[in-house]
């Protein structure tokens, strides 16, 4: 019988037979000789699942026999997102799309696909489903014309797996065939001392400004391809955010004014929807999405996501919310709000807005068409009147019962 270690070594040995060595790939998506995604990687699945007595978990690493699935994945052309799609071992695949607001380009979803089916990869799995995952609160992003780079192993959670990536370069809607030297670094490179020196061309993250009381107004707008403002806003915004303190070794909670003068608006509009996207020193990315129903000519504030690199964050920060009900108006007017709103977004995320007002569509000749005012902003509105009213009433009772008194007074005398 074959002792103990040398069973696991034979396994070990066997398990890298099948999946090759565990090395860095490089993956390429090309649209004709032109390159528009290139990665870098190294990553490694952990993947919980059932068998018929227990639920085990496996850890897989991606091999370097991976290779890219052309047929799948696409530059992004005719208004697709941009796919890289990664395929090994029987069944199994990772996809990453992609998204760009014009000044920052971000991993939109990560999908992990697997087959239970792969007895070398899930023995003694009780199912031979294959299985589809997906996450959207990636947090990779970096601006455009520039590589992101995380040499430090980042974990992300999709579904009952996690994926780990680490030595990873990317780049989406690249310009040339090669990555860029400008490299925009993750904040586990920037915290460890593990990782190789940066380059000249590498770009830093600020750490997130000290708010001071409430924040100042910024205007911003977006424009339309030819040109004309299709989206209006005026705002002061604080960021309320509980994340991982490094300095601190706790969770704390920050408040965080966006800074005007150092905040890049950009954006898209079409009939029926209309994005915002704020960034502020590489290190925040605040986006706004309006939609508009067509029947009732109503729209609303649909999406707010954030995306933060803060240097005292652990890790990248990275929340959104896509089914609210915020700043609802009425098609061809804007909607005000002076008072503060606290616009929750997850647990760890709310907005605070002041002196905001914002039209999405139908802007002409770059101006807030009438405003239509929050219902805090009329309540205090009626706060005056209802109180003048009440002391206009107080009056009129005091006048008339002097009036009354002194009748009385009148009527208590009689003439000699």
């Amino acid at each position: 019988m074959m002792k103990p270690s040398h069973t696991f070594a034979a396994l070990i040995i066997a398990w890298f037979s099948v999946l090759g060595s565990i090395q860095a790939v490089t993956l390429e998506v090309k649209e004709g000789n032109s390159t528009c995604i290139k990665a870098e990687l190294s990553a490694s699945f952990s993947i919980t699942y059932n068998t018929s007595n227990s639920t085990t978990s496996v850890s897989v690493p991606l091999p370097n026999s991976t290779t890219v699935d052309t047929g799948s994945s696409s530059c992004g052309a005719d208004g697709r997102s941009p796919w890289l799609v990664a395929v090994f071992g029987s069944g199994h695949a990772l996809g990453l799309s992609f998204t760009t607001n014009g000044s920052l380009y971000s991993v939109a979803n990560l999908t992990l696909q697997y087959n239970l089916s792969d007895s070398s990869f899930f023995p003694g799995a009780n199912s031979s489903d294959v299985v589809t995952v997906v996450s959207s609160s990636v947090g990779i992003w970096a601006p455009i014309n520039s590589t992101y780079r995380c040499f430090s192993p980042i974990t992300f959670k999709v579904g009952e797996a996690t994926v780990t990536f680490s030595d990873m370069k990317l780049e989406a809607y690249m310009p040339g065939n090669d990555l860029s030297p400008t490299e925009s670094v993750c904040i586990a490179d920037k915290a460890g001392t593990t990782a190789p020196p940066t380059t000249a061309g590498t770009t830093t993250v600020a750490p997130p400004p000290t708010p001071a009381g409430k924040p100042e107004q910024g205007t911003y707008s977006v424009n339309n391809t030819n040109g004309t403002v299709c989206l209006l806003a005026q705002m002061g915004l604080q960021l309320n955010v509980s994340y991982f303190s490094r300095s601190q070794n706790k969770t704390i909670q920050a408040l965080v004014n966006l800074v005007p003068n150092v905040t890049n608006p950009s954006g898209s509009c079409n009939t029926t929807s209309a994005t915002l996207t704020l960034t502020e020193a590489n290190a925040t990315m605040l986006s706004f999405s309006f939609t508009l129903n067509t029947t009732n000519n109503k729209y609303h504030l649909s999406t707010i996501t954030l995306q933060a690199n803060w240097s005292d964050m652990a890790g990248t920060f990275s929340v959104g919310n896509n089914s609210l009900d915020y700043m609802r108006s009425t098609l061809g007017r804007s909607y005000m709000c002076n008072a503060e709103q606290i616009l929750e977004v997850g647990p760890t995320f709310s907005l605070n807005t002041f002196r905001l007002q914002v039209q999405p569509f139908q802007v002409t000749t770059n101006q807030f068409a009438t405003a239509e005012e929050c219902q805090m902003d009329q309540d205090q509105m009626l706060i005056p009147i209802v109180v003048g009213a009440a002391l206009a009433g107080l009056v009129l009772i005091i006048l008339i019962a002097y009036l009354i008194g002194r009748r009385r007074s009148h009527a208590g005398y009689q003439t000699i």
